[in-house]
């Protein structure tokens, strides 16, 4: 049996990072080479949110483009990946023998928190792809139990992704790339200082415990994908941090991969 994959936390950044994905752009075509070709891929994106884990089992899942006011371009990008119906279904499964209620959805798409790290990590979307939803009312405990009952995938072949942002407060954002705010650098250091000492209980409280949460996340959903990489990575992962950058002053745009201990 070969090694399990590492898992993955990608801040995917705006839409436009698509068209444009800037210094970031190196580390998603990095993955994408460096790393064995997974069976199929299973990613959390911020941008979709239900009430109980949903699973895509479209065999030809369409590209979302789930935004507005962007570029004419923007809109006529297609991801055209194959789907994985099979590996929803069994998803389903391995939550529910954890107690985690899920269900599969025949008819969505993949949205661009999913497709635009994958159009630099596999450009020729070759691999197929499902999306899990997030369930941000139920917090960070609850992405993690998801991550954890997904696990025996990794084992499988299957590359498990979070795709959120470090940080998200877009009423901050500014039109340059100046310094950074103090409020990201404090908030990306202790999360950053509790991933490398593991210690997912205290990260679990990162709303009551971390240095300006709110303010870096006035809303939970570009953070939630985190806990579900974490949660994947298994009991004591090795994390590495692949990119860490601030851009527009305030969305830290820090990935990483959390690798078999």
């Amino acid at each position: 049996m070969s090694d399990p994959l590492p898992t993955l936390f990608l801040s995917h950044g705006s839409p436009m990072h698509a068209l444009e994905p800037g210094a970031v752009r190196a580390v998603w075509e990095s993955l994408g080479s460096t790393l064995p070709r997974p069976k199929a891929l299973l990613i959390a994106s911020a941008h979709w949110e239900t009430e109980v884990p949903t699973l895509t089992a479209n065999a030809r899942p369409e590209t979302i483009h789930d935004f507005y006011g962007f570029p004419k371009p923007l809109y006529e990008i297609q991801y055209p990946a194959p789907g994985a119906s099979e590996l929803a279904l069994h998803a389903v499964d391995l939550l529910e023998n954890n107690n985690i209620k899920a269900i599969a959805d025949p008819e969505r798409g993949l949205d661009h928190g999913a497709w635009s790290p994958l159009l630099y990590m596999y450009p020729d979307a070759g691999v197929p792809v499902v999306q899990i939803s997030l369930q941000t009312h139920l917090g960070a405990r609850h992405h993690l139990a998801v991550g954890r009952a997904l696990r025996p995938l990794a084992d499988e072949g299957v590359l498990l992704i979070g795709s959120g942002l470090m940080t998200h407060n877009l009423r901050d954002r500014r039109r340059d790339d100046g310094a950074a705010e103090r409020y990201v650098i404090e908030f990306r250091d202790w999360i950053d200082a509790r991933i490398r000492e593991w210690d997912l209980d205290t990260l679990a409280e990162y709303r009551r415990r971390a240095p300006h949460a709110a303010r870096a996340h006035p809303t939970d959903e570009h953070f939630q994908p985190i806990f579900f990489a974490l949660g994947a990575a298994g009991d004591r992962a090795k994390p590495e941090r692949l990119y860490a950058a601030v851009e527009s002053g305030v969305l830290a745009m820090d990935s990483y991969r959390f690798g078999p201990a």
